[in-house]
């Protein structure tokens, strides 16, 4: 935990994603701060898990069930909180994540490959998988940001945090689709700040390097626990020399939820990665 923020106490925020590894811990880290933070994630289960820390710390949350890809489900969770909130201070498009059917088994294409049936080519993704990708990434964040944000319109002042990746200014091999969608994220958080600026609302973006969660596990990590190719591949790339730890991204979710701190910060995104995008590789 960080030292206390009375600046941030009372505000509201909504965390998409927020069951997930990287998004609970923000969730965490914001009630520590008495934000009172509303938990959404596709799983209630997930979400739950994450309420139960924060409530048993002293903290204020709610659980909500939320599916980004569907603007409905969207809108009923945005029912469910006005129950308990009458707006928003913070919103954390945290949700995301990635699909087998839009990522490559091989990091180059060998034309040998195409006769093999245990290698997925460019040539074998598919539309559903691209789809379901793009839509989580980038799709998802726009509904959820056109949802919650009318009730942050009139707050005093309201900031939208997108989470991106290092994947947006240099694509990761393999992850077609989730790359793509994170450099439209980059994007649209320079478009939505550039749209709300004289609504006072302020838009940036976390872009994390490479840390482990749930979802990237398997691989970063054999099955005896140790670092794959590709993690040692990462960490070569990374002047630190190290994956990252949730709470490396703490500092500056506080940072830029915190007006009198980063109050003419908007359009921006901040790279929390150890030094990987600033390394050439010699």
């Amino acid at each position: 935990m960080l030292s206390f923020n009375e600046n941030l106490q009372g505000k509201v925020a909504v965390v998409t994603g927020g069951g997930g590894v990287l998004c609970g811990e923000m969730a965490r880290e914001l009630a520590q701060h008495g934000v009172k933070v509303a938990v959404l994630s596709r799983k209630q289960e997930n979400a739950q898990g994450v309420v139960d820390e924060i409530t048993a710390q002293g903290g204020k949350a709610i659980a909500v069930a939320c599916d980004v890809l569907s603007k409905e489900s969207i809108e009923e969770a945005d029912r469910q909180i006005r129950e308990h909130y009458d707006g928003y201070d913070i919103l954390i498009n945290g949700a995301g994540g990635n699909h087998p059917d839009a990522a490559t088994s091989e990091e180059h294409f060998h034309s040998e490959s195409l006769d093999n049936d245990g290698i997925k080519t460019f040539f074998d993704l598919t539309e559903e998988g691209l789809k379901h990708v793009f839509h989580l990434n980038y799709i998802g964040t726009v509904l959820s940001t056109q949802v919650f944000m009318k009730s942050m319109l009139h707050r005093e002042s309201p900031v939208v945090i997108n989470i991106s990746s290092m994947s947006a200014p240099s694509p990761m091999t393999k992850v077609l689709s989730y790359s793509s969608a994170k450099a439209g994220i980059d994007n649209f958080t320079q478009w939505l700040a550039v749209h709300m600026a004289k609504e006072n609302v302020r838009c940036n973006a976390i872009a994390p390097g490479f840390f482990l969660t749930s979802q990237n596990r398997n691989m970063l990590l054999d099955e005896n626990g140790a670092y794959t190719d590709r993690s040692n591949k990462i960490i070569g790339q990374t002047p630190m020399e190290r994956l990252g730890n949730a709470e490396d991204l703490l500092g500056t979710l506080v940072w830029l939820s915190d007006h009198k701190m980063s109050g003419f910060v908007t359009g921006v995104t901040v790279p929390v990665d150890g030094g990987f995008m600033a390394y050439s590789g010699v």
